[in-house]
């Protein structure tokens, strides 16, 4: 039977300025453009899985607004299960405002929006609705006390779980999450804040994966961008190096790595070979900009992966 796949998390309008380099403090800058793309880190995992094949299903909340109606119709388009998706009367759809250097770099400010009321009544309804769901995907850009909800229901409930810990909140708050952890994947960034260990190296992703095994995670995930990823797993670390591309813009990449590795797994494949599809489903989205718009099909992973 095909595998069955739920993203729980934000849904955000993108709004992308294209610069030279980042302005600093209280400096202006001259754009070179502007556009709006679908986004948010939720919704990102959705559309990359439903452009790779899945059967795939939304959870989250938009606003009553022209972004939520144009979302409505996107993820129709994108072939993504809308059934669990509500609108907020009197609520904005989230946005993210983008830029994106001459280097492909990005810096992102959220306004969470209609994504603040996905609240735990909410998420035990889609729960007790969607018990078919083989692997759900989860982000931290809705209320964290919900996704701690989540963690621990899914948990109960024997469910697979890949989380992206991004947005990272303060670390006393996400030590919360990680006795309820399945796979975590968390980037360079990211693990040296849970950890303190600066991951430069297989030794260093071993030391700093096996302080989050220690506490209950099965499987860590470091993502090093054009390093490549280490996976720490109770029978060791290993690195899985990246695919080379030429970059456009980085947004979204991470979701489509995410959604690869969850793809893959939902095939039955290894860890090893899982993570090696999601490297290059995540390569790919570099190649053109915007967060959705660059994510690719089946057939496109296939070839690079076969190159």
């Amino acid at each position: 039977m095909k595998p069955r796949f739920c993203s729980i998390g934000s849904i955000n309008m993108d709004l992308v300025v294209q610069v030279d380099r980042f302005p600093s403090p209280g400096e202006t800058l001259t754009g070179k453009t502007f556009n709006t793309f679908p986004g948010g880190k939720g919704a990102n995992q959705a559309v990359a899985l439903a452009r790779l094949g899945a059967d795939v299903r939304m959870a989250g909340k938009v606003g009553d607004d022209s972004f939520g109606e144009e979302y409505i119709e996107h993820f129709t388009a994108a072939g993504v299960d809308i059934a669990a998706v509500q609108m907020v009367s009197g609520c904005s759809t989230g946005v993210a405002v983008i830029e994106v250097d001459g280097q492909g770099e990005n810096h992102i400010v959220i306004v969470p929006g209609a994504n603040g009321e996905v609240d735990r009544e909410y998420v035990r309804q889609i729960l007790d609705s969607r018990g078919d769901i083989d692997i759900f995907l989860l982000q931290l850009e809705i209320p964290l006390d919900t996704v701690a909800f989540i963690l621990q229901e899914l948990k109960q409930r024997g469910k697979r779980v890949v989380l992206d810990p991004a947005p990272m909140p303060a670390k006393e708050e996400f030590d919360k999450l990680i006795p309820f952890l399945d796979i975590v994947t968390p980037n360079e960034t990211e693990i040296g804040l849970l950890t303190g260990v600066d991951v430069q190296d297989v030794e260093s992703a071993k030391q700093a994966g096996d302080m989050l095994l220690d506490r209950g995670v099965h499987t860590v995930i470091i993502k090093a961008g054009g390093r490549g990823s280490y996976i720490v797993t109770r029978e060791g670390a290993r690195h899985v190096p990246s695919f080379k591309v030429e970059v456009a813009d980085t947004t979204g990449a991470g979701d489509s790595f995410n959604a690869g590795l969850a793809y893959a797994l939902g095939e039955g494949m290894a860890i090893n070979d899982a993570v090696r599809f999601a490297s290059a489903v995540g390569g790919l989205a570099c190649t053109a900009f915007g967060a959705q718009s660059s994510m690719p099909d089946l057939a496109s992973v296939k070839k690079l992966l076969d190159s």
